[in-house]
């Protein structure tokens, strides 16, 4: 029985080590009323290309497909 409780101990460390490392994640959409509108990459780009109000930073993804990676929080009460 001590055994099994060590197996287990063991793979809940090493699955949460390998989830520490997985690698950074995107932020997700503020939940503000300029995002709260937002549901496609366009209303992104919209501000957040290069000649945008608020462009991406330079180390960003050239990818133009927003919400693959940063998600948008669903029923959220936006005043």
């Amino acid at each position: 029985m001590k055994n099994t409780f060590i197996f287990i101990a063991f793979v809940l460390f090493v699955l949460g080590f390998l989830y520490s490392i997985s690698g950074s994640r995107a932020p997700r959409i503020p939940e503000d009323k300029l995002h709260k509108i937002i549901d496609t990459t366009v209303t992104c780009i919209e501000c957040h290309s290069a000649t945008g109000e608020t462009p991406r930073g330079e180390k960003h993804p050239p990818k133009d497909q927003c919400l693959e990676c940063h998600k948008v929080k669903r029923n959220r009460k936006v005043d």
